[in-house]
């Protein structure tokens, strides 16, 4: 049998490579995708060939990245064959698996994560986001009566948005540069979602925002852009003692930050998140089964399939990332599906 996966190969070029499956193992299985989506943030530093050369045994999945690569983490598929030492209750199982982009893959059963009913195909793509926004809300810690701010409104952003909406908060406000990703995480429900390029130069709208309603308002700031330039935002619109929580992976993209005049007097803290790990203060009572048990459970709740704004056949890779690339304001998740 034949796998089709698609490769990176060089900055902006992506190409679908045939390879012959190896034979089945006995304690093996083998599985035809369904569907995959693509984590836009991640894959489209890859694409662009700005991600760092790194080594971390936390996240083997983001190490030593270099062209040609295969990449990706979110694929679903089903059970197509099972070998002799494997349960019968496997075949035609539908599982979720970090996988890259391909057409077919042979994995040991115990490397699946089985989709749980009701779920559907495309609902369980979004697995390794919402695993990532648990992490990060998590991590951020919101507290009853807290102001928050998420900063990016891709679908990383807007799952941490629909989370923290189920906590009492006082105010939760989002921002995005795109009018399609506000206009989602307004229907959510939050108080506001603004532009962040009102915060910029000395318009009177920049004035009325920055000035006198969200400067210095919020306890806790998620930034989630993929901007680092984002930061200085970010401490301008925190309040003193207030938390900044950056889940932004920004590869070899660095901007200059503001750490002087107000920030040092601030007290804010800047906190790290990355969902490979566990926050230590957690780890003694949480695991990743627990934390995937939660995951699925808000994918349940919050059905983030409704914002999958395009499907390509994987045949089509390289138009979905040159979307991805140049008209990014049209997108928020893209997904591909499989009929090769």
């Amino acid at each position: 049998m034949k796998a089709y996966t698609l490769f990176f190969t060089a900055s902006r070029q992506v190409e679908i490579r045939e390879s012959d499956l190896p034979a089945l193992q006995d304690d093996e299985v083998l599985v035809e995708t369904r569907c995959s989506a693509i984590s836009a943030g991640t894959e489209r530093l890859v694409y662009r060939g700005e991600f760092p050369h790194l080594a971390d045994a936390h996240d083997t999945l983001s190490s030593e990245l270099r062209f040609p690569l295969a990449y990706g983490y979110a694929c679903v598929g089903q059970v197509k064959a099972i070998g002799k030492l494997v349960s019968g209750t496997w075949k035609d199982r539908l599982v979720f698996s970090f996988q890259p982009h391909t057409s077919h893959f042979i994995a040991k059963p115990e490397s699946l994560i089985t989709i749980p009913p009701l779920l559907s195909p495309e609902t369980a793509c979004f697995l390794p986001n919402m695993e990532t926004a648990v992490n990060l809300v998590q991590d951020g810690a919101p507290i009853l009566g807290e102001r928050v701010l998420v900063l990016g409104q891709g679908v990383i952003g807007l799952l941490v948005a629909s989370l923290l909406r189920e906590f009492p908060l006082e105010k939760l406000v989002t921002s995005d540069c795109y009018a399609l990703r506000r206009k989602a995480s307004l229907e959510i429900g939050v108080n506001d979602s603004f532009d962040p390029g009102l915060l910029e130069g000395n318009s009177n709208t920049r004035d009325n925002i920055f000035d006198i309603a969200y400067t210095q308002n919020f306890d806790l700031t998620f930034e989630l852009s993929g901007s680092p330039s984002a930061l200085n935002d970010a401490i301008a619109l925190t309040a003193f003692s207030g938390r900044i929580l950056i889940g932004s992976w920004y590869g070899k993209k660095k901007a200059p930050i503001d750490l002087g005049g107000a920030f040092h007097r601030s007290r804010i803290r800047l906190i790290s998140s990355q969902v490979s790990t566990i926050a230590p203060a957690l780890s003694g009572r949480w695991d990743k089964a627990r934390r995937f048990e939660v995951a699925w459970a808000a994918l349940k709740r919050i059905q983030p399939q409704k914002w999958i704004t395009h499907r390509f056949p994987i045949e089509e890779a390289e138009k979905a990332y040159r979307l991805l690339d140049e008209n990014p304001q049209e997108t928020i998740q893209v997904v591909f599906e499989y009929e090769m």
